[in-house]
């Protein structure tokens, strides 16, 4: 059930195409150099997302977990355990980002 790239995402990859690839190249390296599973990965990437409020990260990353098998109680679980790192504001406005995706999968 994978969704289709965010429609900004594909106007930059058609734009700098030769940027997008070295980074979808980087990427795959990335999660490929180790023994995480890509459930795991995913909840990585979207405590990092939600540490830095990029907004559409958190969607992405939280689509990605729950089409990897990550349920709504452990994604919102990666979120939580970061209050004391993040901060409560933060850790709220994440949590309500993931919540939009949850409830739309």
């Amino acid at each position: 059930m994978t969704r289709p790239p965010a429609q900004h995402y594909l106007n930059l990859k058609e734009r700098y195409t030769g940027l997008i690839g070295a980074v979808e190249a980087m990427d795959t390296a990335a999660r490929s150099a180790g023994p995480l599973d890509d459930k795991t990965l995913h909840l990585i990437q979207l405590g990092a997302a939600a540490s830095i409020r990029s907004h559409g990260s958190v969607h992405s990353h939280a689509v990605r977990a729950l089409e990897a098998g990550a349920s709504p109680d452990e994604i919102r679980h990666a979120i939580i355990v970061l209050t004391g790192t993040i901060g409560f504001p933060t850790v709220a406005a994440a949590l309500s980002w993931v919540d939009e995706e949850i409830e739309k999968f």
